[in-house]
């Protein structure tokens, strides 16, 4: 199957793109492993995104699939195992997925990031069954019920402070320092709502039966062990960028794994280009589709045509 541009990843960076790329007149195809709408999509609510004073994140996520469904083929659940560069000279790419190959002339990867894991015992057996990534889709199962919540950065304490107002039981906020990273005004909120702050704790291993029941920690400064009795986990340490395409491509990476771009939207390697929260800079769901787009519109000359910039 021949197309001009793949894009892989349909996320704010990805539909962008595509909407951008076909308005440029390439032929353009985009996949995604998985439903699409990235990391924003579970956002419980945007309030940044002009246009919308507040949108739940999935709904935001589905106006842009809609609209970027208008113009190309989004093959869904159609995971990327390998690209291929047919020669040095520019004359393409092989896209193969799982379910096929695609010929291409350009690819833009918007592949994003995944959570980061603590990569601690029964954390893989007992996620679905106590261990989650995200208390805005998960909290709801959890009321009435004791919770703790890995991180000390924003994101972990807002986590946290939203598990207490849905209504859970007791909520443990457990950060590895001796003090959290998170704003100020956060933790003056998680202690007003009665939030337990354990600092100096790491969680050494996650407890359960079939489902979360307790999680052994250790004191990062006495080495001493404690359990916690817990019906949950939310795990908030931060994301990692999914650049193993990019790597097996040869695309440089930054020191933290993210693909390195110019300003618009190049990497290191002829035909290749990147945008959203895989290049790093300000993970926003604005900037990401700024990102996609400028990135589409360069791509146009790797596919033989001219755009007016």
């Amino acid at each position: 199957m021949n197309y001009e541009l793949a894009i892989i990843g349909a996320g704010p960076a990805g539909y962008s793109a595509a909407i951008y790329a076909v308005r440029a007149g390439i032929k353009t195809i985009v996949f995604d492993k998985g439903i699409g709408g990235g990391l924003a999509a579970i956002s419980p609510n945007i309030e940044n995104y002009p246009g919308f004073e507040s949108i739940p994140g999935m709904e935001l996520a589905e106006k842009m699939k809609q609209h970027a469904s208008k113009y190309t083929v989004i093959n869904f659940s159609e995971e990327v195992k390998n690209i291929t560069k047919i020669d040095d000279d520019g004359d393409g790419f092989i896209v193969e997925t799982i379910n096929d190959s695609y010929n291409v002339k350009a690819v833009l990867l918007c592949t994003g990031t995944e959570y980061r894991k603590l990569n601690v015992p029964g954390e893989a057996e007992l996620t679905g069954r106590g261990v989650s990534y995200c208390a805005t889709c998960d909290g709801f199962f959890f009321k009435g019920k004791k919770v703790a919540v890995i991180g000390g950065g924003n994101t972990a304490v807002v986590e946290a402070i939203y598990l207490k107002q849905i209504g859970c039981k007791e909520v443990n906020l457990i950060h590895r320092r001796d003090q959290l990273r998170a704003e100020k005004a956060y933790e003056v909120e998680a202690r007003e709502k009665k939030i337990k702050i354990h600092f100096n704790k790491v969680v050494e291993k996650i407890m359960g039966s079939g489902k979360v029941e307790s999680l052994l920690l250790k004191d990062t400064k006495t080495g001493e062990k404690t359990e916690l009795n817990v019906d949950g986990v939310f795990i908030s340490i931060g994301e990692v960028p999914q650049n193993n395409l990019a790597k097996k491509l040869g695309v440089k990476l930054d020191e933290n794994g993210y693909i390195v771009v110019d300003r618009e939207g190049r990497t290191n390697v002829n035909g290749v280009y990147a945008a959203g929260d895989i290049t790093d800079g300000l993970r926003q769901v604005v900037t990401a589709c700024a990102e996609g787009a400028i990135a589409a519109l360069t791509s146009t000359e790797a596919v033989g045509k001219k755009y007016p910039y």
